[in-house]
């Protein structure tokens, strides 16, 4: 594979998270965040930690972007924390947040690397979960004020904006699995609520990007997709893979790309009265046209009606007691994740068919394994077959005609990994988390030497 194969426009990256790596929490007048409350609770996080430290970004970032110059990446995409800019998530910004994000995006541009700045990445204010959170339909305006401070401040120094990452994970982990912050187990109905005023956020944030930047910048979002395949031809498992696509899939593609709730898959939710009775002006602000979108790809599934006699894979999913999960036989990352290089070419053919015209990145691709530091070196050939795997489907959707524009890996930097701590690394950087020293990876080299970068010598 060469980088020739591709676009000479393809933006080439790496994406972090700002829980995951800034640490610094309580710095420069840092407020709280769903997640510093959640990492709190006995047993939420499989080893104890916390984001407190995590990669220590917010004091090593110009270490940080060095590492990206090697690589030879031409983007990076990076979240802000809200609580950064604003403390309890409402009133003025804060300038020191705002100027630590700068100085970022401003040394990006220095170095030839575009900053792509993601608004939301799963840290709300706790003041702002404190007042009922993503089920509050004025969280959605409280996100429009924040996204107007940051467009503001960094309108002159970003042009590439995602609103949200991946709203179902927010939604359905936060408030139905109970895994993810603010860690509530009220039903898929609750965050299929909580997921509306996600994307009525999306869509207030997207009308005021609209209204105070320049007509060059370009606003998208991103969702994760998990291709849902039947286990058989059987009906009942048929009817089992639309119903988990429904609610994975469907329930945010659809309204986004202009085509509306699917009926079905609110019915089946069981907030079919909620959503009627719904503003008009909703459907309007969720739909309006996007500049790209974003695409976070992880596997694809295989999807059985439930059976008494079921061998049931590997995690959880949407569709209650009336499908499962089950294992196709493919192998899987430390995630338990199946891998699947072909199901990235479906997920974005779910994208083009809704949006034919719509330029389309896949802004998070990588995968977790048990890697081991050996005499300073990490050989990690299943992430770097991961990778070259994922890239080379990524070539066939170009040669498919699907307008993909870029690529992300996931991620720069071993860094805390949410529910799971620092038990699971995902990075192209080995992380030693007492020292903070950070160790290229071999698919780290691999990536840079497709890239042209230094550090694949």
């Amino acid at each position: 594979m060469k980088r020739s194969d591709f676009p000479s426009d393809f933006a080439w990256g790496t994406a972090t998270a700002a829980y995951q790596i800034e640490g610094s929490t309580t710095a420069d007048g840092r407020g709280p965040s769903v997640w510093d409350s959640f990492v709190r609770i006995p047993g939420a996080i499989a080893d104890g930690s916390t984001g407190e430290v995590a990669d220590d970004h917010y004091r090593r970032w110009p270490e940080d972007l060095e590492l990206m110059s090697g690589l030879g990446v031409n983007a990076y995409r990076f979240s802000i924390s809200w609580t950064r800019i604003q403390p309890d998530g409402t009133g003025p910004a804060d300038r020191r947040g705002l100027d630590f994000y700068r100085r970022l995006a401003e040394a990006c541009l220095a170095r030839g690397i575009a900053p792509w700045v993601t608004l939301y990445h799963w840290d709300l204010p706790q003041a702002l979960e404190d007042r009922g959170g993503w089920l509050n339909r004025d969280t959605s305006e409280r996100f429009r004020d924040y996204a107007g401070e940051v467009y503001t401040a960094l309108g002159d120094v970003v042009t590439d904006w995602i609103t949200l990452n991946e709203p179902h994970a927010a939604a359905f982990a936060g408030y139905s699995g109970g895994v993810h912050a603010p860690g509530l187990r009220l039903g898929d109905g609750a965050a299929a609520r909580a997921g509306h005023h996600l994307l009525l956020g999306h869509g207030l944030a997207l009308r005021t990007a609209r209204e105070l930047l320049p007509a060059s910048a370009r606003v998208g979002i991103t969702l994760d997709i998990w291709p849902m395949r039947p286990a058989s031809s059987a009906p009942e498992d048929v009817a089992a893979a639309r119903l988990v696509d429904g609610g994975q899939n469907r329930f945010f593609l659809d309204p986004v790309l202009g085509g509306g709730y699917d009926p079905e898959v609110i019915a089946a939710f069981g907030e079919s009265d909620w959503f009627n009775a719904l503003p008009s002006e909703d459907a309007a602000l969720i739909s309006a046209p996007v500049d790209f979108a974003g695409m976070n790809y992880y596997g694809a599934r295989s999807v059985s009606a439930a059976r008494p006699d079921l061998i049931e894979a590997e995690g959880d999913q949407p569709g209650g007691e009336l499908a499962r999960f089950v294992d196709d036989g493919a192998p899987k990352t430390q995630m338990g994740w199946p891998i699947h290089p072909e199901g990235l070419v479906e997920g974005l053919r779910m994208f083009h068919e809704l949006a034919p015209d719509l330029p389309l990145y896949v802004t998070e691709n990588g995968s977790a394994w048990p890697d081991e530091l050996v005499d300073g070196a990490v050989d990690d050939v299943d992430r770097e077959r991961y990778l070259f795997d994922h890239l080379s489907a990524c070539r066939d959707a170009v040669a498919e005609g699907i307008p993909l524009k870029g690529y992300f890996a996931w991620t720069l930097l071993d860094n805390f990994e949410w529910q799971f701590g620092f038990s699971r690394r995902f990075g192209l950087f080995h992380v030693d988390y007492e020292t903070q020293q950070r160790t290229i990876k071999r698919s780290g080299r691999a990536y840079a030497r497709l890239l042209g970068g230094s550090a694949g010598a």
